[in-house]
């Protein structure tokens, strides 16, 4: 005898009576109130004409039957009209009711399997594609971060290594902290400044695989010391707030004016600056708030974004213009800021 393949662990019990139809009562007060008048119309209408007596002979007796049927009848009918409608309006309130329960009911439950971990088999498949794609994007990254693009990824930057972000980290940390020789002009110096537009369009990152310009951008940003690490912490945020399923393409803020941009790059704070955080969506305001409360890697991530996001913008407000400004403030790093800083306080 083959063994039945094993079955999903049952789902918590339904509470009796949340989902069941409850039949409404064969006789209710208001069948009950529609025949009470019917009889007391009808009771009435026998007496008045019963008192009237047989009536005259003038030859209109059929149009005088059908008078009194009419007269008699008629109001029966919108008596029992009115009670139908009255008992159809009561069955569709529970009703109502009844669906109202039902969908809380089903709303509790997801939250509660949420929090429990539980994941249906789809969604871990799911959740398992964003992962590869993001591995792949980060391996990219590496690539055109270590300005060879022609050698090949390391063991460190394959998509399949779970350690490649850390690692990743750890050399480009090594690499930061080597001390500068005293051999003249540093390199930084001698090149050319990163164009504007290259700066917002890397700063939003490439849009698909096939984004030859967005990585173009990329990689000349990359060459410029303060935005490859304002490009660096903002990838790090954005990947980790992914694995969460918050994408700032799905995210529609806000946008505030160039002055309150140029107010935030002059150093002012708090309730005169509210206006940047423009995100407005409560389910990625409330995961970011959980995970900054429970994963101290994220809120170290988060809080150097922040601080490295101040520096950089500080010194692009300076010489970008009003049109510039709302076009990096459209940018998927700049949409990030407004949902981290939002969380970590700093439009308060």
């Amino acid at each position: 005898m083959s063994e039945s393949p094993a079955s999903p662990p049952p789902s918590p019990p339904t509470p009796p009576g949340l989902y069941d139809r409850g039949e409404p009562p064969q006789v209710s007060q208001i069948e009950i109130a529609a025949v009470i008048l019917s009889l007391l119309w009808l009771a009435g209408c026998g007496l008045y004409f019963l008192a009237l007596g047989g009536g005259d002979e003038t030859g209109l007796e059929g149009l005088t039957f059908l008078l009194t049927a009419m007269v008699i009848f008629f109001p029966v009918a919108m008596i029992w009209v009115a009670a139908t409608a009255a008992r159809a309006s009561r069955v569709m309130r529970e009703e109502s009711q009844r669906l109202r329960t039902a969908i809380d009911a089903i709303r509790q439950a997801y939250i509660a399997q949420n929090q429990r971990g539980a994941t249906e088999p789809s969604l871990a498949r799911k959740l398992d594609e964003i992962a590869a794609t993001t591995r792949k994007a980060e391996a990219a990254l590496a690539i055109y971060t270590a300005g060879r693009p022609s050698v090949a990824p390391s063991a460190s930057t394959t998509p399949g290594n779970p350690g490649a972000t850390a690692q990743n980290q750890a050399l480009r940390s090594s690499e930061d902290d080597q001390p500068a020789l005293a051999l003249g002009t540093p390199a930084e110096e001698l090149a050319q400044p990163l164009a504007t537009p290259d700066f917002i369009r890397a700063l939003n990152f490439p849009e698909t695989a096939e984004d030859n310009a967005g990585f173009s951008a990329l990689r000349r940003a990359l060459k410029d010391r303060q935005t490859a690490q304002l490009v660096q912490a903002s990838q790090d945020v954005l990947t980790l707030m992914s694995q969460d399923g918050i994408y700032m393409d799905d995210l529609r803020p806000d946008l505030a004016r160039a002055e309150i941009w140029r107010s935030f790059a002059s150093g002012t704070r708090g309730r005169a600056v509210a206006a940047l955080g423009g995100v407005r969506d409560r389910s990625s305001l409330a995961l970011t708030h959980g995970r900054m409360k429970q994963d101290p890697i994220f809120r170290d991530a988060a809080h150097h974004f922040l601080r490295v996001f101040d520096r950089v913008f500080s010194s692009f407000a300076e010489r970008a213009s009003d049109a510039e400004l709302q076009a990096f403030a459209n940018t998927r790093t700049a949409r990030a800021f407004m949902l981290v800083g939002r969380v970590a306080g700093t439009f308060d």
